[in-house]
């Protein structure tokens, strides 16, 4: 029910027994041949002022902001469903899959995973692993993206710890918070806006420039690269930005905002911005735009 469910169920050797999926699962590209169980209820090419506001339309009326497939449960019946109760806009809401198991007369597990933090992520990897019988893979999975993590931290020990802002939407801007912030500090940089382990909240764009980054990362939730480039361009020519302070634009989708394997590339593309002459950077993931 999730983009990140489905990326670690792949990983850990279960893709063959993945049966649904949701509209946005599209990593590994095996996932797209998959049952699409859910769609979102918004319509495309929205920008992401009329998003922010069709979303809190929405939940203030109480309304769904995905569609869920019934009939393709029903035809699946499916032994496990792995969903999150941690953000309404990114997946279905658990209660409506229950109810929805519940009414299709499914007895299938619904298994919930909400991290909040980096090291949760990790551990969840483990979770789902262990509900689907690949455990020794999943632990694997995790053992590697640990020590990709400390070899990052080793590589930018003692070099200088830039501020960083992590803006998570443009419009309105919203601060990155759950895993992103410990993703700053592993690459070697100070989150300034955003919490680790609380919910991405919205700020102001006087916000941004107050807590005195040294750095803009613009990874808004839902785009890859070249769509965040853009709102990236578009928030400087309006100067959003502070003045003086160079943006950049990274692939969220990718390595930022799914709570999956990936986030430990997102690090390394982190790493590799703040800190290049110490860390490889990865131009697949991150990328200069300007400096306002």
């Amino acid at each position: 029910m999730l983009p990140s469910a489905t990326e670690i169920l792949f990983a850990v050797g279960a893709g063959d027994d993945v049966a649904g999926v949701t509209f946005e699962c599209d990593f590994p590209a095996e996932a797209r041949s998959r049952r699409v169980v859910s769609t979102s209820a918004l319509r495309a090419g929205m920008t992401p002022a009329e998003i922010d506001a069709e979303v809190r339309l929405r939940i203030a009326e109480g309304e769904d902001l995905y569609h869920l497939d019934e009939g393709a449960l029903t035809d699946i019946a499916p032994d496990l469903v792995v969903t999150q109760d941690l953000c309404a806009v990114c997946a279905v809401d658990v209660s409506s899959v229950d109810a929805a198991m519940a009414h299709l007369g499914c007895d299938g597990k619904v298994l919930t995973v909400d991290p909040q933090t980096l090291d949760e992520v990790i551990a969840s990897i483990i979770t789902i692993g262990t509900a689907t019988g690949h455990e020794s893979r999943a632990r694997e999975l995790a053992t590697v993206a640990t020590q990709r993590l400390d070899a990052v931290r080793r590589a930018v020990d003692g070099l200088p710890v830039p501020a960083v802002a992590v803006v998570e939407w443009t419009d309105p801007p919203f601060c990155a918070g759950h895993w992103v912030p410990d993703m700053v500090t592993a690459a070697g940089g100070t989150a300034v806006l955003g919490r680790p382990g609380e919910n991405s909240q919205r700020i102001s764009w006087d916000d941004v420039a107050a807590a005195r980054p040294d750095m803009v990362i613009i990874a808004p939730c839902g785009y890859r690269l070249e769509g965040a480039v853009t709102l990236a361009k578009q928030a400087i020519e309006a100067s959003l930005t502070p003045p003086g302070v160079p943006v950049w634009a990274v692939d969220a989708d990718a390595a930022y905002v799914r709570p999956g394997p990936r986030l430990v590339d997102g690090v390394e593309a982190l790493a590799g911005v703040l800190h290049p002459e110490a860390v490889t950077p990865r131009p697949d993931l991150a990328t200069y735009v300007a400096t306002a």
